[in-house]
């Protein structure tokens, strides 16, 4: 059997084949094309109403995101001439990429809305009215509605030399209005702009006497409907809504700031002011005012969008609260819990214990760190923490546990992207009862999930450790698929007591027992474990790779992959979303597979699983394979040492969804994703269905 310590790495010359940028596909048109995955569920007819309106709601909400994030980011490297990624494409030809790829997306979302959802909606008694649909009494109330509730809270603003073109909220909701006439002051009526408060509802619920309990307007056609009421003595001509969305990542230069949260609390009074990247507009806006915001938000024709519908189409979300039928959502899942969990410390110091979350209850995690908050024998507890969610149970113990005298520290990361003003909240309320914060490491985002938990058992110390694929948040914890190992193990947990002090004391580098680490180790482990199923199979004997995560991109680890493949390594790759490797390539990576799971959980858990010449290992981490979690983040990579808990993971994370046929999604070396089927021969299987029925 290979050892790990004396294999050399993959070296790699400008001259390896293995570098064409024709085997690599872009990252960005691969995260957008996941979701065309998600939309597809909103399609679906299988799928329960509600849960299909909130399929379309998510893609939208992702493409937000990803014009705040992705393309933002894009714009920044063509800005500063930054190189091409692997696949060589110029940020330019990104760019147009983008919104080529994007537009198609959003026709397709506004087509699902006008023709299959709204439609639908109404033939279930839920009703989305649009103006011209209206009935008289409809239309008086909500003209009342208008004069009462929305327009005491507005301030719009006419365009002159005196009134230039107002701030535009990222996101915002806003009416260009065309007006015609002299107002009072004999100013001549040209363009005014309404913005509408963030305080006012973008879902309006008709009363029941007005046609019905299920009755619904958005805020956008109440304000083109009634937005000459602001105008008095003037004639409105039109009303064409539009919204900005602009650059959200946060840019702090660690290296110079004396303070990070007070840079950060800076920052984020500009994000909604940042550059525009994207321009939504009604599908009438005529051309001279499209040529006027596209100048003044510093935007290029294809920057630019036509909607036919509200631009905000993902506020529709609120109507899954709102509409109380069961028979439109999937039917409740009730979690399994940890038997004996008042008695956390002594199960898990007989044996480890393994969570597959949202099957497996995230209580169990809340029980071990409020048990330990009250355990008179508990001395210490160390966390990570980089997502909570608001009201955090998690929070209230550590809190609990530093008044109760223990030594209490938590690592808080600042830059958890949208959640930093949170964070910023839930550091300030934790070291004002006395729990000592850490803000990670300058450069690196603290992304690991990792507590750990000092015991007093008679006269020794002993270290209880939970390790997560996800974060410390009992909302995500019950949507999204995530792992939890909570271990005794005096290895690990001499680890993570290292990595603590690493990350609070900036201790030097060390080395780690049994986890890896990145920046420094998770990495070279990877290409390490890679390069060892190459010599494996170069050797004549099966060899075999299993990995399942979010997103691939990092191209040393995906080079290691297609040697492996030209050595005959079988590898199967379980990725959700963005995907930069090709796999089917002929001599290159004929023995790659990869395939996207979209169902009714959002797939989260990473898990590498090597076949070792007969010894597999299977590791879990907080790490997906892309180069800013392997080099440019403090991330764990633990092993499930319990044979009997690896063969679980196994058999639930891995081969379980290598055999789903229904939710399955696999890429072609085209870089084209085909949905999956059953066989005229095959039963169908659902790998979320068979983990919720017990698997």
């Amino acid at each position: 059997m290979s050892s790990l310590g004396s294999l050399p790495l993959p070296v790699s010359t400008d001259s390896d084949p293995l570098r064409d940028p024709a085997l690599y596909i872009n990252r960005e048109l691969s995260q957008l094309d996941f979701n065309f995955r998600v939309l597809a569920q909103a399609m679906d007819p299988q799928v329960p109403l509600l849960e299909r309106l909130r399929f379309m709601c998510i893609s939208c909400t992702n493409l937000d995101e990803f014009f705040e994030i992705r393309a933002a980011a894009v714009r920044h490297a063509q800005e500063f001439g930054l190189p091409p990624a692997p696949d060589g494409m110029s940020p330019q030809a990104i760019l147009n990429a983008i919104h080529e790829r994007a537009a198609e997306l959003v026709d397709q979302q506004y087509r699902c809305w006008n023709q299959t959802l709204r439609p639908a909606l109404m033939e279930a008694g839920i009703g989305v009215l649009g103006r011209n649909s209206w009935t008289h009494r409809q239309k008086r109330w909500l003209r009342a509605y208008f004069r009462n509730e929305i327009m005491p809270v507005l301030s719009p603003l006419g365009l002159d030399p005196v009134h230039p073109f107002p701030k535009i909220l990222n996101k915002s909701l806003n009416i260009v209005v065309v007006l015609k006439g002299t107002d009072a002051f004999g100013r001549s009526g040209h363009l005014a702009i309404v913005r509408a408060p963030r305080s006012l509802p973008r879902i309006i619920q008709l009363p029941e006497k007005l046609g019905g309990p299920q009755n619904f307007v958005f805020l956008s056609s109440v304000l083109s409907t009634f937005v000459d009421e602001l105008f008095p003595g003037l004639e409105v001509l039109g009303a064409y809504q539009f919204r900005v969305t602009r650059n959200s990542e946060l840019v702090v230069d660690e290296e110079e700031v004396e303070n990070l949260a007070l840079a950060l609390r800076d920052e984020l009074v500009d994000r909604g002011y940042r550059p525009a990247v994207r321009l939504e507009i009604a599908h009438d806006m005529p051309r001279d005012i499209v040529r006027t915001l596209l100048q003044n938000f510093g935007l290029t024709e294809n920057a630019v969008y036509r909607i036919d519908g509200p631009v905000n189409l993902n506020r529709i979300i609120q109507l899954y609260d709102l509409i109380a039928q069961p028979d439109l959502k999937y039917p409740p899942m009730t979690p399994r819990t940890l038997r004996d969990s008042d008695g956390i410390f002594e199960t898990t110091a007989r044996k480890d214990l393994l969570l597959h979350h949202p099957f497996d209850a995230f209580a169990a995690v809340l029980d071990l760190i409020r048990q330990a908050a009250l355990d008179p024998n508990v001395l210490a507890i160390k966390q990570t923490l980089y997502r909570t969610g608001k009201d955090s149970l998690i929070v209230d113990a550590l809190i609990q546990a530093a008044r109760a005298g223990k030594d209490v520290t938590v690592v808080v990361e600042l830059r958890a992207r949208f959640d930093e003003e949170a964070n910023l909240g839930l550091a300030d309320r934790l070291q004002e009862a006395g729990v000592q914060v850490v803000y990670g490491v300058v450069g690196y985002k603290t992304h690991a999930k990792m507590l750990l938990i000092v015991r007093r058992e008679g006269r020794k110390l002993r270290r209880y450790v939970h390790l997560g694929t996800g974060n410390y948040h009992s909302g995500t914890a019950r949507a999204y698929t995530d792992l939890s190992l909570i271990t005794a193990d005096a290895d690990i947990g001499n680890d993570v007591h290292l990595l603590f002090q690493q990350l609070s004391g900036l201790a030097s580098k060390m080395k780690l027992k049994r986890l890896l680490q990145s920046p420094f180790t998770l990495h070279t482990g990877i290409l390490a474990r890679i390069e060892r199923e190459t010599r494996i199979a170069a050797a004549g004997r099966p060899a075999r790779i299993i990995a399942k995560m979010n997103a691939l991109n990092e191209a040393q680890v995906i080079r290691a992959l297609y040697a492996a493949s030209q050595a005959g390594v079988q590898i199967d790759l379980i990725i959700r979303g963005a995907c930069t490797l090709r796999p089917g390539v002929p001599g290159v990576s004929d023995n790659i597979r990869v395939r996207s799971i979209v169902g009714r959980f959002l797939e989260h858990s990473r898990v590498y699983w090597f076949g070792n010449d007969g010894a597999p290992e299977l590791y879990c981490a907080s790490a997906d394979w892309l180069e800013r979690n392997l080099l440019r983040r403090v991330e764990t990579c633990f092993p499930i040492l319990d044979p009997a808990l690896a063969k679980r993971v196994y058999r639930e994370v891995l081969q379980n969804y290598l055999d789903d046929n229904l939710n399955a999604w696999e890429l072609d070396a085209e870089g084209i994703y085909h949905k999956r089927a059953p066989a005229h021969d095959e039963a169908p299987h659902s790998a979320q269905m068979a983990l919720m029925q017990g698997l």
